[in-house]
């Protein structure tokens, strides 16, 4: 993708006085935006007269516009995700909802091609291409819309998230600290403060990307910002893992004990200023459907469905809702047949060798072929073995083996509603090699497509 005037972001410094002013809360968004468990909007069981396309809208005395996708199956009964995409410095509502030159499957950063008809989508446009949020404008701007589209929508308000890069991820930042009742996650791409931070001291869950060589906003300040929701979400401080520089891959890395609900998840990259970095890739346009970012901000995102919204009491641990680390179901011993191939994760030739690699074959109940799934996301074999990531590589195409238990990310795994196994450490699905379905086809890891070949059943 093409960013307009991407690096007219070097002017972020200039902008950073803009973006300190107080961001008054709106005088009803206490009200109207409740951190309550969930509940049906004004908008459910109406019939809507919103549309998808370019909406206008009037707000602090301004006329202000927003692109807005609703799914092509909208059901009026039934409560939908939300997720705001804002543009950087020079882009507009439009490049975020178009995905540029890559098209619809860069969408929202490309997680509206992955949420196949189950979120709805806005796209702000913010003032003079950027988000500077002067006197609050920009929040009471998002506090208005979500007004308008919870009246005539049927929205679920537990599942209200934001995202953006450089400019807009100041701006999702911006509604961390501003709205944590009412945002049940952001993540922000490359982003540094730039449209303030009123509040800031209340736990929201945390996805940070940066680039190691970002020329326009450091990495610091990436650092920085997501060293807040670190303290805030009570997760134990570290200084996680990053690539190196001329590596060309990513490390994500998820804090530990964090507060139950708000986990804190950094990305680092081997790369510039850029919401889309691919491995193996020096260039900060490579087309957005080839990167990794894609799935690690919607598996972030979806981690919470069916979970209330957090408090806004920092001493309350709310229920139902997921650990800092997404974990599969723990305490089972089962096999795991692949659903394409019929067969079973097995060792091979039943070696309790460290570094025996992990394949596919006709299940037959044997030690080798028994998982037992973890509270630490593990899934061990033979009681002290882990299914591991060799190496910790991050990149398609790496094996996975069998290593003694250490507690590294490369070794948890977590289970997800559509049958994939991600690794929690790249982020990417347990994949049968080249979707095969012979006896010994060698396992590995791959980014997530949804195929047959990475998904799983326990038997």
């Amino acid at each position: 993708m093409r960013y307009k005037s991407i690096f007219t972001a070097v002017t972020a410094a200039a902008l950073l006085t803009l973006g300190t002013a107080g961001v008054a809360l709106g005088g009803t968004a206490s009200t109207t935006h409740s951190a309550v468990a969930a509940a049906a909007t004004a908008g459910c069981g109406k019939t809507p007269t919103l549309r998808s396309g370019t909406q206008s809208i009037t707000t602090s005395g301004k006329n202000r516009s927003f692109i807005l996708r609703i799914p092509d199956n909208y059901n009026n009964t039934n409560p939908y995700r939300l997720v705001f995409g804002f543009h950087w410095n020079g882009g507009t509502a439009n490049d975020v909802d178009s995905g540029g030159t890559s098209g619809y499957v860069w969408s929202y950063y490309g997680t509206r091609a992955l949420s196949n008809n189950t979120t709805i989508f806005v796209a702000p446009q913010g003032f003079n291409n950027g988000w500077a949020n002067s006197g609050g404008e920009d929040v009471t701007f998002v506090d208005d819309m979500i007004r308008r589209l919870e009246s005539d929508l049927c929205i679920d308000t537990t599942q209200r998230f934001a995202m953006g890069f450089s400019y807009g991820g100041g701006m999702s930042y911006s509604l961390a600290c501003s709205r944590p009742t009412v945002f049940r996650a952001v993540a922000v791409y490359s982003g540094g403060q730039l449209s303030g931070c009123s509040g800031g001291t209340e736990p929201v869950a945390y996805l940070g990307f940066h680039g190691l060589r970002d020329p326009v906003l450091n990495i610091s300040q990436g650092r920085s910002l997501r060293d807040r929701f670190v303290r805030n979400n009570g997760c134990t401080p570290q200084n996680p893992p990053e690539p190196a520089q001329g590596s060309l891959t990513h490390i994500v890395t998820y804090y530990s004990g964090c507060r139950a609900g708000y986990p804190v998840a950094w990305a680092a990259f081997d790369a510039g200023h850029t919401p889309n970095p691919v491995d193996g890739k020096s260039g900060d346009f490579e087309p957005g459907e080839n990167s990794w970012t894609r799935s690690v901000t919607w598996n972030f995102f979806t981690q919470f469905s069916g979970n209330s919204t957090p408090s806004a009491t920092p001493s309350t641990t709310p229920s139902s809702t997921p650990s800092s680390t997404p974990t599969g179901p723990s305490g089972g011993t089962n096999s795991l047949r692949g659903v394409a191939s019929n067969r079973c994760l097995d060792v091979n030739g039943a070696s309790q060798t460290n570094g025996a690699t992990v394949l596919i074959w006709d299940c037959n109940g044997q030690n080798n072929q028994k998982w037992t799934s973890t509270s630490a996301s593990e899934l061990r074999v033979y009681g002290n073995k882990c299914l591991d990531v060799n190496g910790a590589g991050t990149a398609d195409g790496t094996a996975v083996i069998i290593w003694d238990c250490n507690g590294q990310n490369n070794q948890k795994w977590r289970f997800n509603s559509d049958g994939t196994i991600t690794a929690v450490g790249a982020n990417k699905c347990l994949d049968v090699s080249g979707s095969g379905t012979a006896n010994g086809t060698k396992v590995q890891i791959w980014s997530c497509t949804g195929g047959n070949n990475q998904k799983w059943t326990r038997v």
